[in-house]
C-alpha cells in the first residue's frame, strides 16, 4: 500500500510538472498584439522622431516612424513559418534623411508626376517645384515623405498608428491648407491596411500613396525578376521620354505590359523592341485597374516561389504604379550596410493616374472645400507551397 501511495504521488507530481512544462511552452510561443514606441533620433531643426512597432498575435511586425510616415520594416512568414523583412529600408533616421529614394514613405501632396510642375485649376495656373527631368515628382523637394507627422498610437487586437499633418497653403506651390490623416493598421490576418483622408480650405489637387519597396525573398537576398506578378488591369498608361503620360490608355494585350495572368517579372522586362520599356528602363508605369466604384478590389498579386510568400494588394484607387527599382544602382546602402542594386525591389503604388491635373480625360484629383478625400489600400500576406 505504501508503494502504491508513493507511485500515485510520483505520478501526480510528474503530471503537474508535465502540465506546467506544456503551459510554459505555450506561453513562450504565443504572441501578444500591441504597439511600442521608441526614440528614433533628432532632425537638424532639433525635432525628434519616434519609431513605432506594431505587432499582431501571429508575430508579424510593422515598424513606422513619424518622420515621413515611413514604413521602416515589415515582416512576413515564409512557407516554413520563418518571419523576415520583406521591404527595403535603412538602419537609421540619419540615413533616411541623407539619401532615401522614397523607401517606405508616405507620398504627397501629389504622388507620381505632374508635367513641367504646372497645372491650371479654376482658371489659375500654379507652379510647383520641379525635381525630376523638368517635372514635379512625389510632392516636390520637401514632400510628405520629409516632414514630421503627429503620431497617435492605437492599442488593440489590431494595433494602429494614426499620423496627421497639415500642409500649408503654398507649400511646394500647392494651393490650400490640406489637413491629412493616414492610419496604418496591422490586422489579425497578416495584412497591413493604410487609410488616407484629407480635407482642404481651397480647391487643390491631391493624390496620396505609399512608396514601399518590396522583395518577398526576405532580406532582399536577390533581385525580384523571379517574382510572379498578376495585375487586374487590361490597360496601362503609356508615357513619353520624361515618364509623363501621353494622355492615351493602351490595351496590355500582346505587349510586355500584360500581367493579366501570372507572369514572371523578368520575362519581358528587357524587351528592346518596346518603346515603353525603353522609356521606363523596365517597368515604371501606371496600370488602369479593372472595375469601378470605391469598394476594395484586388489590384495585384505577387508570388515568390523560393519562400512561398504571397502578397495581395487591394485598393479603392483607380490605378496602380508598378516600378521595378530601375534606378537603384548600389549607391544607396540599406540595412546592415547592404547595397541595394538594380531591380532588387518592386513597388506597387496605389493611386490616381499620373499628371491627372493636366489630363482632362483622366479621373479628377481635384479636392474642394467641404469634400473629404478618402482611400484605402491593403497589403495582405500569405504563403503557398508548390
Amino acid at each position: 500500500m505504501k508503494g502504491l501511495t508513493q507511485f500515485l504521488s510520483l505520478a501526480l507530481v510528474t503530471g503537474v510538472l508535465t502540465m506546467n512544462s506544456c503551459t510554459s511552452k505555450k506561453e513562450t510561443t504565443e504572441q501578444k498584439s500591441g504597439i511600442e514606441k521608441a526614440s528614433y533620433g533628432q532632425l537638424a531643426d532639433g525635432q525628434t522622431a519616434d519609431l513605432y512597432t506594431l505587432r499582431n498575435a501571429s508575430g508579424m511586425t510593422a515598424k513606422i516612424t513619424n518622420y515621413g510616415g515611413i514604413l521602416v520594416g515589415l515582416t512576413a512568414p515564409d512557407k516554413d513559418g520563418k518571419f523576415e523583412d520583406v521591404t527595403l529600408g535603412q538602419d537609421s533616421l540619419s540615413a533616411y534623411v541623407k539619401n532615401n529614394p522614397y523607401f517606405g514613405a508616405l507620398i504627397g501632396r501629389y504622388g507620381n508626376r505632374i508635367a513641367k510642375g504646372k497645372f491650371t485649376l479654376d482658371g489659375k495656373t500654379y507652379s510647383l517645384v520641379t525635381n525630376n527631368m523638368g517635372n514635379h515628382l512625389h510632392g516636390g523637394t520637401v514632400g510628405f515623405d520629409k516632414v514630421l507627422w503627429t503620431a497617435t498610437p492605437i492599442e488593440g487586437d489590431e494595433p494602429a498608428l494614426k499620423l496627421t499633418y497639415t500642409a500649408k497653403d503654398g507649400e511646394e506651390g500647392y494651393p490650400g491648407n490640406l489637413s491629412v490623416t493616414v492610419t496604418y493598421t496591422l490586422q489579425k490576418d497578416n495584412a497591413l491596411k493604410i487609410d488616407y483622408q484629407a480635407t482642404t480650405d481651397k480647391p487643390t489637387v491631391v493624390n496620396l500613396t505609399n512608396h514601399t519597396y518590396f522583395n518577398l525573398t526576405g532580406g532582399a537576398k536577390r533581385d525580384i525578376l523571379d517574382h510572379v506578378l498578376t495585375l487586374n488591369a487590361d490597360r496601362f498608361i503609356p508615357v513619353d521620354k520624361t515618364l509623363i503620360p501621353t494622355g492615351k490608355l493602351q490595351p496590355v494585350a500582346n505587349t510586355p505590359f500584360d500581367f493579366t495572368k501570372p507572369t514572371v517579372i523578368g520575362a519581358r522586362i528587357n524587351d528592346s523592341t518596346d518603346t515603353q520599356i525603353k522609356y521606363g528602363g523596365g517597368y515604371d508605369h501606371g496600370w488602369v485597374l479593372n472595375g469601378s466604384g470605391d469598394s476594395l478590389k484586388l489590384a495585384a498579386t505577387v508570388y515568390e516561389p523560393t519562400s512561398g510568400r504571397v502578397m495581395e494588394v487591394r485598393t479603392t484607387e483607380p490605378a496602380i504604379q508598378f516600378y521595378t527599382g530601375n534606378f537603384l544602382d548600389g549607391s544607396v546602402m540599406g540595412r546592415e550596410g547592404f547595397a541595394y542594386k538594380k531591380r532588387y525591389a518592386l513597388c506597387l503604388e496605389t493611386e490616381h493616374y499620373p499628371d491627372s491635373p493636366n489630363q482632362p480625360s483622366f479621373p479628377t484629383t481635384v479636392l474642394r472645400p467641404g469634400q473629404t478625400y478618402k482611400t484605402t489600400t491593403v497589403y495582405q500576406f500569405s504563403t503557398r507551397k508548390e
